[in-house]
């Protein structure tokens, strides 16, 4: 199987019980998370377990961290303790739909503390996919540190996805849009959302991405250099934009796949993308045609959701499986 390096933050997710907002909630629930981390788990659980570049802090939250993606099967190797940080906390609220919004507690801690460099060139050499989220260029040095390690990737011949789970309240000024546009020229696949995409993102796209046509989307992004993009909608699916350049485009011309995702009993979306983003990988690293592979990314995001926490509900392949013949697959 394809070698695989996921980069980015590991948090504490702290879910509301019931649908209170933050304001009336009493009480909440631990679960690790951070999209990255979420990533590698998913990954783990749908077969090869991959390399996970992060940094953890020495307290008992990073303990439980290591502990919970060490037990998913997510290999060690280039998990990195930090002694003088904390943990990433992030208290999510759930609106009766089961959609989220974050509430971070992120300052000066350990994910914000990635060096350059850290991951050496003979390690690099052996991986042929390198993944990473976007959170982590909010803060230096993670963010030098992670653009080294896509550029170091590139030129090593790896696939590099990114995905940039925007948070704009983590971000100064025009921060957000200039790292993100940055991480775009330099990678193969970008997976987003039109909510990950704000104003100033893309060229050509009206002020409210989160509104724009996925496709338009999609387009706008490889315009940038990606020649794969993939848009998520929620439960209506996925996009994706594969231009001739694309090794899983055999075409010569730009593909379009458009896949209208599976009906869920949905408890929590947190995580939803996360989970996708590892089925598309995971398939494409496989070699699995890319209309095969957006389907199946869309089984795996669609299971997610039917229990809160977004590493408790990752499905193993077999689950998945199973999933999609109940529903004709």
């Amino acid at each position: 199987m394809t070698e695989i390096l996921v980069t980015g933050e590991a948090l504490i997710d702290f879910l509301p019980e019931g649908e209170a907002d933050l304001v009336d909630t009493e009480t909440f629930h631990r679960r690790a998370g951070g999209a990255p981390a979420n990533v590698a788990v998913g990954l783990a659980r749908l077969g090869e377990p991959p390399l996970f570049w992060t940094r953890l802090a020495e307290d008992p939250f990073g303990d439980h961290l290591t502990a919970t993606l060490t037990g998913n099967g997510v290999r060690p190797d280039l998990i990195e303790r930090d002694p003088e940080a904390d943990t990433t906390l992030a208290f999510v609220s759930l609106d009766p739909d089961a959609d989220r919004a974050f509430s971070f507690h992120r300052n000066g801690t350990a994910d914000t503390r990635l060096q350059p460099g850290a991951v050496g060139d003979d390690a690099l050499a052996e991986i042929e996919w390198v993944h990473a989220g976007g959170v982590v260029l909010a803060d230096e040095p993670s963010r030098s540190a992670t653009i080294d390690l896509l550029e170091r990737a590139r030129d090593a011949g790896a696939v590099v996805s990114f995905d940039p789970n925007a948070r704009p309240e983590l971000f100064a000024g025009d921060d957000l849009v200039t790292t993100c546009r940055r991480a775009f020229g330099l990678a193969d696949v970008v997976k987003a959302s039109g909510e990950d995409l704000v104003p100033g993102l893309l060229d050509g796209v009206d002020a409210d991405p989160a509104r724009a046509d996925p496709t338009a989307l999609a387009r706008a992004i490889c315009e940038q250099g990606p020649h794969t993009a993939l848009i998520t909608r929620g439960p209506d699916g996925a996009v994706a934009h594969a231009t001739p350049a694309a090794p899983w485009n055999p075409t010569g011309e730009t593909l379009v796949v458009d896949h209208p995702g599976y009906d869920a009993d949905t408890v929590d979306t947190t995580g939803a993308g996360d989970a996708f983003t590892a089925g598309a990988i995971r398939s494409l690293a496989d070699g699995v045609p890319i209309e095969a592979a957006i389907g199946f990314a869309n089984a795996v995001a669609a299971q997610s959701t039917t229990a809160k926490g977004a590493m408790a509900a990752l499905p193993t392949r077999e689950a998945v499986d199973r999933f999609r013949k109940r529903r004709g697959d």
